[in-house]
């Protein structure tokens, strides 16, 4: 027998052990096979967030805490193969945790936090994450996280977070038992959404999208290459300006993320000249409460095309922009399959059928009380490369965060300041134009 046949025998015997299984690819992770011109081994496909941590808080309890979320989470066990027939989930039902100590100085901190983030995962072998326990103190630790796309998005970060605490708190109370089974695992969502978008259930949607998307033109050429991170820029809206702009939404019967989309749409014709844009936003794709809990990577991509007309009023623009959104969600089909549909081929062109990425963010990173210890969670963001230009918009206590992505080398830093203020200025005549009319 070749060396290659006692591999695949040997293989056959540990999944028939029990030890590990095999299930096939969700839509969003083969999104990231087949929809993405980034490498999936790309660093731009990390997500990460880390906990700073004051208080009495051992490396013994770190560990006990993150073998317990292991044990939960069947995401964390997971790793990608390539079958026959393309990539499979490998869930192993045991593995060792990913985790490391250290102990940092606080100039060394940001470069040991970039380095826990920027580290390279086997997609084959495993695991998908990794914690790094940073220790400043006796009294102050950051525990560090960053996971690879295929396992885990935005609101994952957050169910981490809380499925840690729980099993910190746990502990300390005595309690031995692990954390208590997800009402339903990553697979079996997995499974269901297979069997609910067949053929057919796709096409009676795809027709809308080819008439909705039809004539869309590149907006710059694709760049040579997409690995890497993204470029960030932070600025912050004032509270008050959120609030206006909340109170325009309600009183026109649109969200808050269709005034904010109405106002970039504006701001990119005033910075291009370009009346009409395709932005992909990000959808979380958890409609079911048995789900909420689960870790995993469930967001979808959908994409959504409007225009704006140079002197039109902002809520001429706003109307249409939320009646718009409201007809594309509601035929929203999984990005992989529309992208096949629409014999887009993102290896030739770049990121297929967007370029601008806009998402207003409402991952859950829970509010954390423990006694005894002061605990604050941030997420953070590499950039997945897989757009050429994003605004990100997340609501925080000090106002509404923006943070503008874009690919090095494609804008220069006083253009990316004149979109910036494009937009401010958009949003700032809605509210005062609506502030007149009241």
């Amino acid at each position: 027998m070749s060396d290659a046949a006692e591999r695949r025998e040997a293989f056959k015997r540990w999944l028939a052990s029990g030890e590990a299984s095999l299930g096939p690819i969700s839509f969003p992770q083969r999104e990231l096979w087949e929809a993405t011109p980034v490498p999936r081994d790309d660093i731009s496909h990390h997500i990460c967030t880390y906990i700073h941590v004051r208080g009495r808080l051992t490396d013994e309890e770190c560990r006990a805490a993150v073998e317990r979320v292991v044990e939960r989470q069947e995401v964390l066990r997971t790793s990608i193969l390539m079958g026959k027939n393309g990539p499979v989930q490998c869930v192993r039902r045991r593995v060792p945790v990913a985790i490391a100590f250290d102990s940092v100085s606080q100039h060394e901190l940001e470069s040991r936090m970039k380095a826990v983030f920027e580290a390279p995962f086997d997609l084959r072998m495993g695991p998908l994450y990794r914690v790094a326990i940073l220790r400043r103190s006796e009294d102050e630790v950051y525990l560090v996280l960053a996971m690879h796309h295929a396992i885990g998005d935005g609101w994952t970060l957050g169910v981490f977070v809380q499925d840690l605490i729980e099993a910190h708190v746990l502990r300390r109370l005595g309690g031995t038992a692990p954390l208590s089974v997800v009402d339903e695992s990553y697979r079996a969502w997995t499974a269901a959404e297979l069997a609910r978008w067949t053929p057919d259930a796709i096409g009676r949607r795809v027709g809308f999208w080819r008439q909705r998307l039809a004539g869309v033109e590149r907006l710059w050429p694709a760049p040579a290459g997409y690995c890497g991170p993204l470029r960030r820029r932070r600025d912050f809206l004032p509270s008050e300006m959120l609030m206006a702009l909340r109170e325009l939404g309600r009183v026109e019967g649109a969200t808050l993320f269709s005034v904010l989309l109405a106002g970039f749409r504006m701001a990119f014709l005033a910075w291009s000249g370009r009346e009409d844009l395709v932005v992909g936003t990000p959808v979380a794709n958890r409609h079911s409460a048995s789900v909420r809990q689960t870790m995993g990577y469930f967001a979808g991509n959908v994409p959504l095309r409007g225009q704006a007309v140079d002197g039109e009023p902002f809520i001429d623009v706003l109307r249409r922009t939320h009646r718009e959104n409201v007809e594309a969600f509601g035929h929203a089909i999984p990005f992989s399959e529309l992208v096949r549909e629409l014999g887009e081929r993102p290896e030739a062109v770049g990121h297929p059928i967007y370029q601008v990425r806009f998402a207003l963010q409402n991952h859950p990173m829970p509010d954390v009380d423990v006694p005894g210890l002061s605990v604050r969670s941030v997420m953070c963001s590499t950039g997945t490369a897989r757009f050429d230009l994003g605004c990100e918009l997340t609501e925080r206590a000090q106002g509404l965060e923006i943070v503008w992505l874009d690919r090095p080398g494609m804008f220069d830093e006083a253009s990316l300041e004149s979109l910036h203020a494009a937009f401010v200025s958009a949003l700032e005549s809605a509210v005062s134009g609506n502030l007149a009319a009241l």
